[in-house]
């Protein structure tokens, strides 16, 4: 259902308010370079301080705007179950492709208070949804095994995967069929995703680069792998110093300097870089050719 590469997208702000003008300017731009599909209201684009409202806001924007041109899957997750359906149920109405939700952050659930956690969401809201493991986030690690018993639960589609292990993506392929789909959601392990049967990813990186990232998925699609590779070790400079501070602080910066937003504003307590961190991001993008 899911293939490609999908932007994880920030969410510029301007005095405070959510940036509506310079989300569609995103928008336009994603879709003329060549991304396959837009992921709104996720870790990347802020929504821990966002507000209900706004978040709902965000998704129903994006969705108009992008009015099927390309995929949308809204960001839906919460370490609540009951508003992770709200929201999910929100991002349905708004005519979302599919919906992502992240493993609860905090109360640290166990594995069978994961998977009753998701089979909820999916039982009450019949839209796609992927599930979304990040331990170094939220605390837990939902085991391939999990994922494999979620794999069976109907409207649960797929699994953005940031373990940051090719193994545990190797260990859920194995269990799951082959109609679940695996997006890898760490940019370093992109292509090796990909080798041991992944369909994509979904990405930070594909806010400053997305025809580049697209590209690796066009030619690994055609079967050019030795240029998918090529392709995606020329971007690990990138995929690396846009984690030299938290993310999504480097690639919103970057995104600023590139011109593609406006006004460099954070949603508290994310700060600005550091001035080491901010000349070494600099450096990088010059060298890449996307500042002069």
């Amino acid at each position: 259902m899911f293939k490609g590469s999908f932007v994880a997208l920030i969410t510029p702000f301007k005095n405070g308010q959510v940036d509506y003008e310079g989300i569609e300017k995103l928008i336009e731009f994603h879709i003329a370079e060549g991304t396959h599909g837009i992921v709104p209201m996720g870790t990347t684009g802020e929504s821990a301080t966002v507000s209900h409202e706004e978040h709902k806001e965000i998704v129903r924007f994006v969705t108009k705007k992008v009015d099927k041109r390309i995929m949308v899957i809204a960001g839906s997750g919460s370490n609540s179950t009951a508003e992770a359906i709200e929201l999910a149920l929100d991002a349905k109405k708004a005519g979302a492709d599919a919906h992502l939700s992240i493993t609860p952050y905090y109360n640290k659930p166990t594995q069978e208070g994961l998977y009753r956690h998701f089979k909820a969401i999916a039982e009450a809201v019949d839209l796609p949804m992927v599930v979304y493991n990040v331990p170094g986030r939220t605390g837990v690690n939902m085991a391939p095994s999990t994922v494999a018993r979620l794999s069976k639960v109907p409207n649960i589609v797929g699994l953005k995967e940031a373990a940051g292990t090719v193994k545990q993506v190797m260990e859920v392929l194995e269990l799951t069929g082959p109609d679940f789909c695996v997006l890898s959601g760490d940019d370093f392990i992109n292509f090796p995703v990909l080798a041991v049967g992944g369909r994509g990813y979904i990405s930070v990186t594909a806010n400053i680069a997305p025809k580049r990232l697209a590209e690796c998925w066009n030619l690994w699609e055609k079967g050019d792998i030795e240029g998918s590779k090529k392709a995606h070790y020329s971007l690990l400079p990138l995929h690396r110093d846009l984690f030299i501070e938290t993310s999504p602080i480097p690639v919103k910066t970057s995104a600023h300097l590139m011109g593609l937003i406006g006004t460099l504003e954070f949603r508290p307590p994310l700060c600005e870089l550091t001035d080491s961190s901010l000349a070494k991001l600099k450096e990088t993008l010059k060298a890449q050719g996307l500042i002069k």
